[in-house]
């Protein structure tokens, strides 16, 4: 019999009776899913309906103005600093927080001894809980005497840079210094779930590494970075949302301007997590409808990125790119 004679082999479809604890656990998931997904949005719904009638009364200016004045007669206002300023923010804050949290989960995972590595996982995970406002009333007494210092020696040696050029000579509540206080709360999240991500790294690739000549260095750079890759992404993006989100601490470090500046060191910023924060409590009917309006950008901005993070995500899978 020839190659060409030979039966075409299709492979088997296995099907299996799924029992009465099975459909029930499917659609409980199923329904929490589903749930979840209403849940979001039920919330899109109700914050575009009450944000309307303030972005109607504008129009395109909402994002394009940079003043803040819905109470002025017409009303005025717009979303384009402060959402640069909330991306400046978390971007500040990811520079620092991504590279010591990968830092940190390679020395938990590979470096620290059994019984340090236990008190550092659990110490890493308390940090996590620790409210946002005690990180901003740390911030604002403990660090931003000092980071102040440091913003202007860097500022006196690096002005030739356009980022780092301060004009009115002043150092507190800048976006750097807000940005580094979110990058603490930042460092533990993301952390968290890179090193548990590296720790699902193969042993017995780890071992073949080691075994064919490999330094730790070499190791950790050909078989855990790469299987790894996926869990930086995501324990990245997950500290995103939280500095996009972030309030009390911004709120407290933050000196509120209404400009868009590359001065990362320079007095004054904004976010529209802080801008919600200090303007709802006193704001009119409509003033409220337009902090909702900024709510609601803030809101569709987050799922944007989130939606972004999970596509790449999927395309840097843990494990890709490490032959077994």
């Amino acid at each position: 019999m020839t190659l060409a004679d030979a039966p075409l082999r299709v492979p088997r479809e296995l099907r299996t009776r799924r029992n009465a604890g099975d459909r029930i656990y499917r659609a409980g998931v199923r329904g929490a899913a589903s749930l979840t997904l209403v849940l979001m949005g039920l919330i899109g719904l109700f914050l575009l309906l009450e944000a309307w009638p303030a972005i109607s009364e504008v129009g395109g200016r909402f994002f394009t103005t940079l003043i803040w004045e819905p109470e002025a007669k017409p009303a005025d206002f717009g979303i384009a600093a402060v959402i640069y300023g909330t991306f400046l923010i978390a971007t500040i804050a990811l520079t620092i927080a991504v590279p010591i949290s990968v830092l940190s989960a390679l020395f938990i995972n590979e470096f620290a001894p059994r019984r340090v590595q236990r008190v550092l996982i659990g110490l890493v995970d308390l940090l996590a809980a620790i409210p946002s406002l005690i990180y901003g009333l740390w911030g604002r007494a403990a660090l931003q005497g000092q980071l102040s210092g440091v913003a202007k020696f860097v500022s006196e040696h690096f002005s030739f840079i356009p980022l780092f050029k301060v004009e009115n000579g002043r150092y507190t509540s800048s976006p750097f210094i807000a940005g580094v206080v979110v990058s603490l709360m930042v460092l533990p999240i993301a952390t968290s779930v890179i090193r548990e991500v590296f720790s699902r790294a193969p042993a017995v690739e780890k071992e073949g590494a080691l075994a064919l000549g490999a330094t730790r260095w070499g190791m950790i750079r050909t078989v855990i970075l790469p299987f790894g890759r996926g869990g930086i992404i995501g324990g990245s993006m997950l500290g995103l949302g939280r500095a996009l989100g972030e309030t009390i601490a911004v709120t407290l470090i933050i000196s509120p301007v209404y400009t868009i500046s590359p001065r990362i060191l320079e007095l004054g910023g904004n976010s529209v997590a802080s801008l919600i924060a200090l303007k709802f409590s006193d704001a009119s009917i409509f003033g409220r409808r337009a902090l909702i309006a900024a709510g609601f950008t803030l809101f569709v901005v987050t799922l944007i990125v989130n939606m972004l993070a999970s596509v790449i995500v999927s395309r840097s899978r843990s494990g890709k790119g490490v032959d077994a």
